[in-house]
């Protein structure tokens, strides 16, 4: 895979040059919410990219990585797709897709749930949990992509995106 050349300028600061010079007169907040949300934003991209690099080997993404921890997690290795989707606060038909494609490889398995007729559990196989441990092993060593971070910046990053998200109501705070 050929790597493109980094750019010689931070297209993030240059657009929010241009920003300030095409709406004048903004609050300071503003422009520096733009610059912010925008970087929030290509560090997701960044980081999803190396983490799926990273998991590829095992032939898993990271949204199927959390799948598998959660269950890996869990009392019996078994949850329903309805508590998956709630835990990873994603939507039915993507808990479905990543169960789908963990199931096609052997990972996990579909059985009844026996408190729900209806219902379905993805349960985790013995690979799977074989694949979930030698992933974590390396997500660990490189410490989830985030080696340039040191502690008290990593602790301050989660900090600042845990107000934005008890802000959103994403959970209900302590």
């Amino acid at each position: 895979m050929t790597r493109v050349p980094p750019l010689q300028f931070d297209p993030i600061d240059r657009a929010a040059q241009l920003w300030e010079s095409h709406w004048p007169g903004e609050q300071p907040e503003v422009y520096a919410s733009m610059r912010a949300v925008t970087s929030v934003m290509r560090a997701h991209q960044i980081l999803l990219a190396r983490l799926d690099a990273m998991l590829r080997p095992y032939g898993i993404t990271f949204s199927r990585y959390e799948a598998l921890v959660l269950l890996t997690h869990s009392q019996r290795g078994a949850l329903s797709l309805s508590k998956i989707g709630e835990r990873l606060q994603v939507h039915a038909t993507s808990v479905t897709n990543v169960i789908d494609r963990l199931e096609a490889a052997g990972l996990v398995r579909r059985e009844p749930n026996p408190q729900d007729g209806r219902g379905v559990l993805a349960v985790i196989t013995d690979e799977g949990r074989s694949v979930a441990a030698k992933a974590t092993a390396e997500l660990n060593a490189a410490r989830f992509a985030l080696g340039a971070l040191d502690e008290p910046q990593l602790a301050a990053l989660f900090d600042i995106l845990r107000d934005l998200r008890l802000d959103a109501e994403d959970f209900a705070g302590d």
